[in-house]
């Protein structure tokens, strides 16, 4: 069983920064992906980044260029530096885990964007 906990939301004034951490533990021993996603009210769940063990980061076109996307093997941690922040990237944030074929979810943090 994989564990997976975000930190780092909080409240940001537009054109702030923020940076989110997601911390997998359990009997892990190499996870193949982590990635960031997001829920806005009255929204679908969309992608915001991910990156593979080796690979190389995507991104979705609303974030390419303000968010990266970075990932510390060694401690099973992903995080998301979010600058240039707009209102509209105001959403609960999820990390994902890609873990031996299955898929696991943090309970998400709250980033909001407002002056």
């Amino acid at each position: 069983q994989v564990q997976v906990v975000e930190s780092g939301g909080g409240l940001v004034q537009p054109g702030g920064s923020l940076r989110l951490s997601c911390a997998a533990s359990g009997s892990i021993f190499s996870i193949n992906a982590m990635g960031w996603y997001r829920q806005a009210p009255g929204k679908q769940r969309e992608l915001v980044a991910t990156i593979i063990s080796g690979g190389r980061p995507n991104y979705a076109d609303s974030v390419k260029g303000r968010f990266t996307i970075s990932r510390d093997n060694a401690k099973n941690t992903a995080y998301l530096q979010m600058d240039s922040l707009k209102p509209e990237d105001t959403a609960v944030y999820y990390c994902n885990v890609q873990y031996n074929i299955r898929s696991y979810w943090g309970q998400g943090t709250q980033v909001t964007v407002s002056s």
